[in-house]
């Protein structure tokens, strides 16, 4: 990857393009397995425009990130580190995590916060094929009755919802659509 390749790929207006990408990150974890557009970010492959658009929007230097087998390569780190400046860390010690959910196995390596701060739980980026077809019935905070949504397996977040309020939280990328699922959502399958 050269120099002209690392600088690409971020926000074009980084003011609107952020404040539209935030907006979408804070609609999909208000509203869980609701798909929000997210666009504005070209990062290297295996990255998605979604999953770039919710690293250049949430992550930073004060945020560790854990890159997934699959999604840890030089081109990764270099876009990385220069459009977010995130430190690379182990999974045990991530604020977020990208990369698909098998590499992203075992989850509960994962952060989920602690008695007093269950703020400090991981969020991971999970990377999907694509949005549908759903495979699993979302009730919760947010929802006004039931939802459904494509989720990569369910075993993971009925055992993660039963920690609550501790847990990880998810968002989920394909393309250039976002869906996120936060701890307080009850899950099942379809």
């Amino acid at each position: 990857m050269d120099h002209a390749e690392i600088l690409a790929g971020g926000f074009d207006d980084p003011a609107a393009q952020s404040a539209r990408a935030f907006r979408a990150c804070l609609e999909a974890m208000a509203r869980p397995g609701r798909i929000q557009p997210i666009t504005g970010a070209a990062p290297p492959n295996p990255i998605s425009p979604a999953a770039g658009a919710v690293l250049l929007t949430l992550v930073d230097t004060t945020t560790p990130l854990y890159l997934a087998p699959g999604h840890d390569t030089q081109a990764t780190r270099q876009w990385i580190a220069f459009h977010c400046g995130a430190p690379i860390v182990p999974a045990e010690e991530a604020t977020f995590a990208l990369g698909a959910w098998r590499a992203l196995q075992p989850v509960l390596r994962f952060a989920i916060g602690t008695a007093d701060y269950p703020d400090r739980a991981a969020t991971l980026i999970v990377e999907m094929p694509a949005a549908t077809p759903p495979s699993a019935r979302l009730a919760g905070p947010g929802i006004e009755t039931c939802h459904e949504a494509c989720l990569p397996e369910i075993a993971a977040f009925v055992a993660n919802r039963t920690q609550f309020p501790l847990g990880f939280d998810c968002y989920f990328t394909a393309g250039s659509q976002l869906w996120a699922l936060p701890r307080s959502t009850n899950v099942e399958a379809l």
